[in-house]
């Protein structure tokens, strides 16, 4: 286990140093730059100011050049500071991430606890007006635009009933736990439908698989009763799966979901990798980015260690 977890790590940093050259070409590929935008902005800069800043932050060199001396500067602890805001990176980061794991995190759990009941009570009578409905229900979550749901969450429940605000974070000046609460609802009421389609459909269909094993019909031929042959013999075994797609949704959580961030005006790592982009904030988008794909990786090793502890028969090598 120990072995395979060293080659796992030395395979995330190989990803990870690929993914930075890659990330670094594209926005260095894009047209313009943060001093082409200064110029734009301020038309008293003329043509030698702009060489000059561009001299300045070394934005005048070859775009490999660029990209070894910024990777130099980041081993040493320094990743640069973000244009938009006039910050250091990591500070605008931080709470960014802090605000997605907020949103994410209630959403993901909520999701489960949900698709766990309703996954199995469809694979245990398949063909059923209850499997029905759920497969139904479940392609219409799969369906649906993120977009129109958050609408159509926005119109009910803070245009129509008034019940909750429609976007933001927080009231001006009344920055609590309890008046944070009341801005995460919606968001995290629209991710939570948008997941538990996917969550119930691989949790039916594992089930369904598990259910016609000799295993589990084993256990019923000794009399054990029905809550333990579904949960302690199938759902066990139907987990496993399961654990590498919680594993990838996880690492997604670092990355935000952008458009209902923005949708509902929430200040996530979505919406911010996405204006920093937009923007040409170099640093910024260059952090993020790498950020959401650590994440990413981490998560896949941590859903694979997990995979192997569950299942005995399964050896990581």
């Amino acid at each position: 286990m120990i072995r395979y977890a060293a080659g796992r790590l030395l395979q995330m940093l190989i990803v990870l140093a690929v993914m930075s050259i890659a990330i670094y070409g594209l926005i260095g590929l894009m047209p313009g730059d943060p001093i082409d935008l200064m110029v734009a902005a301020n038309p008293k800069l003329t043509t030698a100011d702009a060489a000059r800043l561009k001299a300045l932050y070394g934005l005048d060199l070859p775009l490999p050049t660029r990209y070894f001396n910024w990777l130099k500067a980041a081993a040493q602890g320094d990743l640069g500071y973000s244009r938009a805001y006039a910050r250091p990176v990591l500070e605008v980061l931080w709470p960014r991430l802090a605000n997605t794991l907020l949103l994410m995190l209630p959403s993901l759990a909520l999701a489960l606890v949900l698709a766990l009941p309703i996954g199995v009570a469809a694979a245990r009578r398949p063909g059923s007006r209850l499997d029905g409905i759920v497969n139904l229900l479940c392609f219409a979550g799969i369906s649906v635009p993120p977009f129109w749901l958050a609408l159509m969450l926005i119109f009910l429940f803070s245009v129509a009933l008034g019940w909750l605000p429609a976007g933001g974070i927080e009231s001006l000046g009344a920055a609590s736990l309890a008046d944070r609460s009341r801005y995460i609802v919606l968001p995290v009421l629209s991710l939570t439908l948008l997941s538990i389609a996917g969550f119930t459909r691989y949790l039916r269909a594992e089930m369904l698989d598990a259910l016609g094993q000799d295993y589990v019909r084993t256990a019923r031929a000794k009399g054990m009763t029905e809550r333990t042959v579904l949960y302690r013999h199938a759902l066990a075994n139907a987990l496993i799966p399961i654990v590498t797609v919680i594993g990838l949704d996880f690492g997604a959580l670092f990355s935000g979901a952008l458009i209902t961030e923005t949708m509902f005006a929430y200040p996530g790592m979505g919406k911010l990798i996405y204006d920093s982009i937009m923007g040409n904030d170099y640093n910024l988008a260059m952090v993020a980015l790498l950020f959401a794909t650590l994440m990413t990786l981490a998560a896949n090793l941590l859903a694979d260690l997990a995979v192997g502890g569950l299942d005995p028969r399964i050896r990581l090598r």
